[in-house]
């Protein structure tokens, strides 16, 4: 292991990780993990349940009426729907631009040319997609076949999008504790006509990896060497490959990564798509079965950037999706990010290499509450 030393063992001493993808660095503690207090105790989430009842009263079901008056069609399959109350409109004025100081310096409103006031503009398009017409299901329990038909939903949106968006996130939050208001299985995609701070530092560092490294995209070089050392991989099948990334910041953090040079979703081929399919299964059928329960989580793809950026050069790039679960220890013990993590720097106490091999060591193929009647 080319981190071993005879002073320094990275399973026991505290160390920084730096994520080449964003420039941040985050410290890594796994001493604390020795500490009597475990944290605070939540209270466990239950899964999705179904009913008669129930799945006529959740307003993302086939039929219902949702709270803006709307009522959704007797969907069988995948449904997509702009958001009742959106974050991004696509038709928001652009602010005036800052003032300039007046001679005198008594213009109030200035910013002196400092650029301390700096204002954009934030058009775009917030959707939400359900996945499956039943409020029971999750991706990690529906068949996949189904999990193939979302892909392609989200592959469909995406090339509807593209045209007019420079950036399309789909992004899914799973579970009360990550925000989900509804239990119904969804996502989002907000599409914005700029890119978004997270999209424009992997842009730029990706970038400018490939400038120093003979035009060779960065995460491609990444999949490689995570294949090479095998400390990290969580789950490989012929296309795709899940590790828990050497920067992780979240306890049970994951990416999913194709193993061929890939920019957007909607470049995956009939045999990615199904091994993508496979691939998110697994995973989420692991993070179910680690504490045994239904694992809360927020998600999202990230690929090439779309819109005015499409016919630019985007090889720099590769596909890659990002979980991001809170659990710690247990069902009802979470990760907390604050206090050091919100003023200096993210910190996590489990290694990256610990976190996989628990992930890895659980059942993929099997779901701890049986198949779904």
């Amino acid at each position: 292991n080319q981190f071993k030393h005879p002073q320094f063992k990275p399973e026991d001493h505290p160390h920084r990780r730096f994520n080449p993808l964003t420039g941040d660095w985050v410290l890594v503690s796994p001493h604390r993990a020795k500490r009597p207090w475990q944290g605070q105790t939540e209270r466990r989430e239950a899964g999705p349940s179904e009913s008669s009842a129930s799945l006529h009263a959740n307003p993302l079901c086939p039929g219902a009426t949702r709270s803006s008056g709307a009522v959704n069609p007797n969907y069988t399959g995948t449904y997509l729907f702009d958001n009742d109350f959106p974050a991004l409109m696509p038709d928001t004025p652009a602010p005036p631009p800052p003032l300039l100081p007046s001679a005198d310096g008594a213009d109030a409103d200035s910013d002196c040319g400092g650029g301390l006031f700096r204002m954009s503009q934030a058009r775009g398009r917030c959707q939400v997609m359900c996945y499956h017409p039943r409020s029971d299901v999750t991706l990690a329990r529906l068949p996949k076949a189904d999990t193939e038909q979302v892909i392609r939903a989200w592959m469909a949106a995406l090339t509807e999008l593209a045209a007019d968006y420079d950036w399309v996130q789909i992004l899914e939050n799973r579970g009360a504790v990550m925000g989900c208001s509804n239990p119904h299985p969804h996502c989002q995609i907000w599409s914005t006509a700029y890119l978004p701070t997270e999209a424009a530092k992997k842009d730029s560092n990706q970038l400018a990896y490939a400038a120093r490294n003979g035009n060779r995209p960065m995460l491609v070089d990444y999949v490689q060497q995570e294949l090479r050392r095998e400390e990290r991989i969580v789950f490989q099948n012929e296309h795709w490959v899940c590790v828990v990334p050497f920067w992780a910041v979240w306890p049970f953090e994951t990416m999913l990564l194709p193993r061929r040079h890939v920019l957007r979703l909607t470049d995956l081929n009939d045999g990615e798509v199904s091994g993508l399919a496979e691939a998110l299964k697994c995973l989420l059928t692991k993070y179910d079965n680690l504490f045994e329960c239904s694992f809360p989580y927020s998600m999202g793809f990230h690929g090439a950037p779309t819109g005015s950026r499409l016919s630019g050069e985007s090889g720099h790039w590769q596909l890659h999706a990002v979980f991001y679960p809170p659990l710690l220890r247990s069902a009802t013990v979470k990760k907390f990010m604050v206090g050091y993590e919100m003023l200096a720097e993210a910190q996590r106490d489990l290694t990256p290499e610990s976190a996989a091999a628990r992930l890895r060591e659980l059942p993929g193929d099997r779901h701890y509450a049986g198949d779904l009647s």
